[in-house]
């Protein structure tokens, strides 16, 4: 992602569209073809003075004429027809959409990735039974195949949005200074549209130099893959509590150590994916801030697109490739699920119990019958079945067998692997067959 968005990438592909730019007017027959040979023949050797660059950039504040010069020298006579009929803003944005075209092939790479581990997580623990939780307390029993088909869901979403974001966000910039394309007469929209087609780019139907919610967009999506990345971090890291143990990170030495501590095996990955959100969400937030442009140029606003868009591609990415690896090497403990689903004898159960009883006595009696026999175990540490069965508005219509089956957890995981099922069908997996 480095080598996509760093600063000799962005000169790269500001030369391409240069190149480009030439080729399409020689083709139209504004410029001679002579000059839009030596033009490419220039930009494939040209070594620039990156030293003069940067002083240059620094004193006009934008690169393209310092760039445009350099150019311009290398390519003799032709060095005239050189960036015609074009405004700065045209080669940047450019350059900036094919940088973004080829930073979202690789995110796209790495959340594949990262789908692709989550449904085997997804298959493998269909049937895992373990403790749901809500307000950081037991709730109901889910399986853990249907919480890593929670979090799956989400990126199977963004994978889409990525996919839908493309025609919105892969199109040239091309439109002169006012955005009017005054400077090439009649021949604008020509130029515009052969442009477009030799860099492989969409034409706009108007000028987008102050209309920003493209690029705006790009990194909003990438703000929610960092999200719900961070979601699935933070269930994880929680999960590998001493007191808890269900999963664990993968396992490499001195991964996750302590300095002084040798005991210690640190959520890494989860730390990271969720240091990363934040700072994709700030960029977000900024982003937004960034649509505001005065009139037809704006003064200041489109600089702040320099710091927040790249930062976030490398941020994302990131947090794409700690949770692959540590989705993909995710250690599973099935049995501490279940001791801690046993934690409570009984009691995450309770609702199975006030839900069975209920075509008998009526919704809220059963509920209160049950919340009273929940009470007495926990005073008196039993488990919720010793309770029910001395309960005799309980234990009478329901029965002792019926009470056993009905207050063990693994009996009560609703319709948590039809859901896994549903979301490992080939069709939600949008995107990845290929």
């Amino acid at each position: 992602m480095r080598s996509v968005l760093n600063s000799d990438a962005f000169v790269d592909r500001c030369v391409e569209t240069e190149v480009a730019l030439a080729t399409a007017e020689a083709r139209l027959g504004l410029i001679p073809e002579a000059a839009a040979a030596s033009i490419a023949s220039a930009a494939r050797t040209i070594r620039f003075d990156m030293v003069r660059l940067a002083r240059e950039t620094e004193l006009v504040g934008y690169p393209i004429l310092p760039i445009v010069e350099q150019l311009g020298d290398a390519c003799g006579e032709a060095g005239g027809y050189l960036h015609w009929g074009a405004t700065t803003q045209d080669i940047m944005d450019t350059a900036t959409v094919l940088q973004v075209r080829h930073a979202l092939d690789l995110v796209e790479a790495q959340l594949d990735d990262t789908i692709a581990a989550l449904r085997r997580l997804a298959a493998d623990h269909r049937d895992t039974p373990m403790a749901g939780r809500t307000h950081l307390q037991q709730a109901l029993p889910i399986t853990f195949g249907y919480k890593a088909a929670v979090w799956l869901s989400a990126l199977e979403r963004h994978r889409e949005r990525l996919m839908q974001l493309r025609p919105r966000v892969l199109v040239v910039q091309f439109s002169g200074a006012s955005g009017t394309l005054a400077s090439l007469g009649g021949e604008g929209l020509a130029v515009q549209s052969e442009l477009a087609m030799i860099l492989g780019l969409a034409t706009p139907t108007i000028t987008w130099h102050a209309a920003r919610d493209g690029m705006v967009e790009v990194v909003q999506v990438l703000a929610l893959i960092s999200g719900s990345l961070a979601k699935v971090a933070f269930d994880v890291s929680v999960m590998m509590a001493t007191e808890i143990g269900e999963v664990s990170e993968p396992f490499a030495r001195h991964r996750g150590a302590s300095s002084t501590m040798p005991q210690k095996r640190n959520p890494i990955s989860c730390e990271i994916i969720i240091a990363a959100s934040k700072m994709v969400r700030q960029h977000s937030g900024l982003m937004l801030d960034a649509m505001v442009h005065d009139f037809e140029r704006a003064t200041g606003s489109w600089h702040l697109e320099w710091s927040a868009l790249p930062e976030s591609f490398a941020l994302a990415s990131g947090a794409l490739l700690q949770a692959s690896f540590m989705l993909s090497g995710l250690a599973v403990h099935p049995d501490r699920m279940l001791a801690n689903l046993a934690i409570s004898k009984g009691l995450i159960v309770a609702e199975a119990v006030m839900m069975a009883l209920a075509p008998l006595t009526g919704r809220q009696t059963a509920h209160d019958l049950v919340y009273a026999a929940c009470r007495r175990a926990v005073e008196a540490g039993k488990p919720l079945f010793d309770v029910l069965v001395d309960t005799q508005d309980v234990a009478v219509p329901l029965g002792r067998e019926r009470l056993r089956y009905l207050t063990d957890p693994e009996n009560y995981l609703g319709s948590a692997s039809q859901m896994v099922d549903r979301i490992l069908q080939p069709a939600s997996g949008v995107g990845l067959e290929k």
